[in-house]
């Protein structure tokens, strides 16, 4: 008897390509397997007309996806591990993320090089409250908006004129052929990547062990790891996806370097801290490196979230 997986995953153009991905990763790791994908429109992809935070976070693209899961009627779905939430709900985990993509955001313009060339007044568009809030922090003279939508979309709305420019992922970019879109790839020192932001993970139901063992070639060791890190300092952090955090795992030698960064999406206060240390023990760095963040003082922001 065949083998069969049921892949669940959004329709958008780069939820697909990760689909795609993950079926042709199977279908090389398992010759005959037989890879079905099945498209799921979220709540995310239906409410595009007010910013992601006022509607529960980024949260928002895995709920049908992963009620889907539980009910049975798919096997496995692929995320973007930036929009993954902090806790899982209860029978699935995401036991593999793929090797990771370029993790940086992204300058897309059609007048400026980089963010630095910006003038004062120029108008940013990002949906992040993440990248809004640096932007305020760290170029007050720009004037930061939101802006939600696909790719596409939000390609068109620059082309437009509404925005002198946009900031997008530089990995989904890069995935739907568009490399030639992004002016400057941000470094990590001007504004700190989300976590997760580039890998993408696949999840299926606990003690689903066929479904795992089937899964397990895909799995990508360093990039779980960076993962981990990551996602420990934003469960430590209590982040979620609606929160202006950002945590960016680095290999250092055989050890690694991780940053993070809390700030208030009006830019007035920003807190960064860093650590290394030994890359067996990822979810332990990650809760130290968001103890330092406390110990700076990004809980008051943390409360802000907590309570609005």
């Amino acid at each position: 008897m065949t083998e069969r997986v049921r892949i669940g995953t959004r329709k958008s153009e780069l939820a697909m390509w990760q689909a795609i991905f993950v079926h042709d990763a199977l279908r090389e790791a398992h010759p005959g397997i037989d890879v079905e994908l099945i498209g799921i429109t979220t709540e995310g992809d239906r409410t595009l007309d007010v910013p992601l935070a006022e509607k529960g976070g980024k949260g928002l693209f895995l709920k049908e996806l992963e009620h889907a899961l539980l009910e049975q009627r798919i096997d496995i779905a692929v995320h973007s591990m930036k929009d993954v939430t902090v806790s899982e709900p209860e029978g699935l985990h995401i036991p593999i993320i793929c090797e990771r993509g370029n993790p940086y955001d992204a300058l897309v313009s059609g007048k400026y090089a980089s963010l630095d060339d910006l003038p004062e007044g120029a108008r940013v568009g990002t949906c992040s409250l993440r990248r809004q809030a640096i932007l305020r922090n760290r170029f007050p003279a720009l004037t930061v908006e939101n802006l939600r939508g696909n790719v596409n979309r939000r390609l068109q709305r620059l082309d437009e004129g509404d925005f002198d420019a946009i900031i997008l992922a530089s990995a989904g970019l890069m995935r739907l052929n568009m490399s030639e879109r992004i002016r400057e790839v941000i470094p990590a020192e001007m504004m700190l990547p989300a976590v997760g932001q580039g890998a993408v993970g696949v999840q299926c139901r606990r003690g689903d062990s066929r479904t795992e063992q089937l899964l397990a070639p895909l799995n990508h060791a360093p990039s779980a790891c960076l993962v981990k890190a990551e996602r420990s300092a934003n469960a430590r952090l209590g982040g979620g996806c609606h929160v202006p955090v950002g945590a960016f795992a680095e290999w250092v030698g055989t050890g690694l370097k991780l940053r993070g960064f809390v700030g208030d999406p009006d830019g007035s206060r920003a807190f960064f801290a860093e650590v290394e240390g030994p890359a067996d023990a990822p979810e332990t760095l990650g809760a130290n490196l968001a103890e330092r963040l406390l110990a700076e003082g990004a809980g008051q922001i943390l409360k802000t979230f907590a309570h609005g």
